[in-house]
């Protein structure tokens, strides 16, 4: 079971798009970037963990592209050695990172987050929105949220 969870459930992505919403449409447009690494898995939407390199500076991000508040990276595999949690939650703390957001529902309930940091380097992952955490714990759904495909 420990193998499964950790090494057989992922797999490597093999084309790769970086996204940002922009602050203009609200809708996701691609970024510049190089150096992609990306795993995720069919068992879970959380799983995706992405890394990059770009060139494009914070100060351009953050006026094109909608930030968030706060990001709190989750923890990927140790064999996926560029994607660092507890480096990148540092990072964050620090203000030499910024999080943006990637794509809103990119699967029900959950949302694509990036966060890029002064010197370029690049990481991505999803997390629950509000409407996945009252999904997936039972809370009542309100017409906030878009409605559940049936295939999920």
């Amino acid at each position: 079971m420990y193998y499964l969870q950790v090494y057989g459930l992922y797999d490597e992505v093999q084309t790769a798009e970086v996204e940002l919403v922009s602050v203009v449409d609200e809708l996701p447009e691609a970024i510049s970037f190089d150096n992609f690494e990306a795993i995720d898995s069919e068992s879970s939407p959380i799983r995706y963990r992405a890394c990059f390199t770009t060139e494009m500076s914070l100060p351009l991000l953050t006026e094109t592209y909608v930030g968030l508040e706060t990001a709190v990276p989750r923890n990927a595999p140790e064999w996926f050695s560029c994607f660092d949690a507890a480096g990148i939650a540092a990072e964050l703390e620090a203000g030499t990172a910024l999080p943006f957001l990637g794509e809103k529902n990119v699967r029900f309930g959950v949302d694509r987050i990036v966060v890029i940091t002064d010197d370029g380097r690049g990481y991505v992952w999803h997390d629950l929105n509000d409407c996945g955490d009252k999904a997936y714990d039972g809370t009542i759904v309100g017409e906030e949220c878009p409605k559940r495909p049936t295939s999920e």
